[in-house]
């Protein structure tokens, strides 16, 4: 099969950060040591993983460096924004995800880490107080200087190519308004009258990163580029987006545990989940507006995976209205637990002749420890992505979403199911190794 265009990683790639917090710090330091062989990057795909590439005789198992053209850990360039002035050695053992021997020996270069002033709005992080912040008199001149920044950290730092990365905080859950989010001409009027309702400072960070021809990732649940007009300037700037949320801990169970119910048709009368976890993440989700932007993404999941209205009899009951089973997501705020986030899910299922059954599921897990390979997979993948000439939203890179972007205005839904998103991620990478995408999404 004749060889996908893709123009090959030469040069330094810069990832910019957006937040300078427990996973960014847990990232950057991960990649720092892993690249002075002190670590391992245990969870990255595009470090580990092997996909099959051909059949029968000539079937192999290759790792996605040796299909296509990865940026090296040795490339990257790590910039950042922070509303917090610390620099990431500071900010990393603030964060206290990682041991001090485990940062201590790439302190010299996280401490050149200093985070850039950030746009912020404190009316969509009401728990965050920090005053590292840009004094922008409108969301147009918010946009003007992050795409400053983003040209200056890309010069001073000999970058061939930028990706920009949202690893900060939930803000306050925005809900798509055709008048303002369907074309990208209302966006741009909505940023220049200073539209601070319609306009999360989040938006201004992807349309500064995609004007200034960076592909741009959402790792929180933001509407930031799940919007219409946000896929136009994608469209129009030929640059790749993905999100939106990181999947790392009870949705990731969430999206591999769903379809054991579903592929052995067994009911589903409720999923109940929980989380308690004390870090930045969950004072911000502790106030009720940022909370309903984490609980919609949280939601979606299953509702893609189990579908009432194909199996009535399995998923088709459960809650008051009786339509489908009863799917509820909480998260507390418990200081103690830092960075240690703990999920408990409580399934109820029937089987045979409706006798009900129950699964427990109590997940402890690191939030950070698992955000930070996804990172750096959805960083060097979305930059493949835009040396592939791929551009607007990369449904490939669902697998590491917990809410994958998709175009509701024409009924798509999402793939949730973690199995199809790990077919579409292995086609894709098959497709621009120049191999033929040979899986089926069942």
């Amino acid at each position: 099969m004749e060889q996908q265009k893709v123009s090959p990683a030469e040069g330094r790639l810069g990832i910019m950060v957006v937040g300078c917090g427990a996973v960014s710090t847990t990232f950057m330091t991960g990649v720092l040591m892993a690249r002075k062989g002190l670590a391992k990057p245990v969870g990255s795909m595009t470090q580990y993983d092997k996909i099959r590439i051909g059949k029968g005789d000539d079937k192999k198992y290759l790792k996605y460096d040796e299909i296509v053209s990865l940026a090296s850990l040795d490339d990257i360039v790590f910039g950042c924004w922070d509303v917090y002035p610390q620099n990431a050695f500071q900010a990393a053992m603030y964060a206290e995800v990682l041991k001090e021997k485990d940062i201590l020996p790439v302190r010299d270069e996280l401490e050149k880490i200093v985070p850039m002033k950030a746009a912020f709005d404190k009316n969509y992080a009401k728990r965050l107080d920090g005053d590292n912040v840009k004094d922008a008199k409108t969301r147009w001149e918010m946009v003007e200087m992050l795409r400053e920044d983003i040209r200056q950290f890309k010069q001073k730092n000999d970058c061939a190519r930028i990706v920009v990365l949202w690893a900060a905080s939930t803000e306050i859950y925005v809900p798509v308004d055709e008048k303002v989010h369907y074309r990208l001409a209302d966006l741009e009027a909505a940023m220049k009258a200073d539209d601070r309702e319609h306009i999360a400072p989040s938006m201004c960070y992807a349309y500064a990163a995609l004007q200034e021809g960076a592909p741009f990732i959402m790792g929180a649940p933001n509407t930031t580029v799940d919007i219409p007009a946000m896929w136009e300037l994608a469209e129009k700037t030929r640059m790749p987006i993905a999100g939106k949320d990181f999947k790392t801990g009870q949705t990731l169970v969430k999206s591999g545990f769903a379809p054991i119910i579903g592929t052995r048709c067994l009911g589903l009368s409720g999923w109940f989940s929980t989380n308690i976890l004390g870090n930045r993440d969950g004072l911000v989700l502790d106030e009720p507006a940022n909370f309903r932007t984490k609980e919609v993404s949280k939601l979606s999941t299953l509702e893609t995976i189990l579908k009432p209205e194909i199996q009535p009899d399995l998923y088709g009951h459960g809650n008051d209205e009786d339509t489908q089973y009863y799917h509820k997501v909480r998260i507390n705020y418990y200081p103690p637990r830092n960075d240690n986030k703990e999920g408990w899910d409580n399934i109820d299922i029937f089987g045979w002749m409706g006798y009900p059954m129950q699964i427990k599921i109590n997940f402890l897990c690191r939030d950070s420890i698992l955000a930070a390979p996804l990172c750096l997979d959805l960083c060097l993948l979305s930059d493949l992505a835009a040396r592939a000439g791929r551009y607007g939203t990369q449904r490939f890179l669902s697998f590491f979403l917990k809410s994958p972007m998709h175009d509701y205005t024409q009924g798509e839904e999402a793939v949730n199911h973690l199995y199809q998103q790990y077919t579409m991620l292995k086609n894709a990478i098959r497709e621009m190794g120049g191999y033929e995408a040979d899986e089926e999404i069942d």
